[in-house]
């Protein structure tokens, strides 16, 4: 099924939930201490009109598919505008730790760790749900396009309702538990491109937990 045709249907995903993400990684941009940002303080609210705009579009609109198009489009990008951000500003991080500068204290050192490991796990958890099977909407009408990730509740007996499809919520959890167990927990990798993206949001993860953050609580604790 196509992205035209999926939109032709009756069954959409509510976005409320994506907007919330979306929202909580933008606030987290631009909170960021002003010696770890790296860019102007007015920016992450931009992108996140211009992100928000095509989702409030698709929901006033039923999905049309013009604008389940963009709205593809803009997530995508936007995960490339985030994830770029979040690299940018955990190696600022790691340099000012590894120069030992004066200017980053350890309270500053530690919720910023916190700010990026938070954002990873969002941005993450967009993608994840922007691609698989096709999008939400494939999704949710049944498309038939290849998973990327095997989700447990189809196999889990009658408790499950047989028109299950995964939300946002299971990615976001799938996004949670790739960052914090550093393995897939309930939902398995199919693909290659799913066992990728799970490995890199993993260093990603580890890098901002053993490095930076156990350095700020050393010195906090020093």
């Amino acid at each position: 099924m196509t992205i035209k045709e999926s939109a032709q249907a009756s069954l959409f995903e509510p976005r409320w939930p994506v907007v919330l993400a979306i929202l909580a990684v933008i606030l987290l941009l631009a909170l960021l201490p002003e010696r770890v940002r790296l860019f102007p303080i007015w920016l992450p609210y931009v992108v996140g009109i211009v992100v928000l705009a095509p989702m409030a579009a698709v929901t006033l609109t039923a999905a049309k598919a013009r604008w389940l198009r963009v709205e593809r489009t803009i997530t995508l990008l936007f995960f490339l505008f985030g994830g770029a951000a979040t690299l940018a500003n955990l190696a600022n991080l790691i340099g000012a730790m590894v120069r030992r500068s004066a200017e980053i204290g350890g309270l500053q050192l530690l919720t910023s760790s916190i700010a990026v490991w938070v954002t990873n796990v969002l941005m993450f958890s967009l993608l994840y749900w922007q691609i698989d099977r096709g999008g939400p909407e494939c999704r949710a009408n049944n498309a038939g396009t290849k998973p990327d990730w095997l989700f447990p509740q189809p196999g889990a007996g009658e408790d499950v309702p047989s028109d299950w499809r995964p939300t946002f919520v299971d990615y976001l959890f799938l996004g949670f538990s790739t960052a914090t167990a550093f393995s897939p927990t309930d939902a398995l990798p199919l693909t290659s491109r799913a066992k990728m993206l799970m490995m890199i949001e993993s260093a990603i993860s580890l890098v901002t937990i053993v490095v930076v953050a156990s350095r700020a609580i050393n010195i906090l604790g020093s």
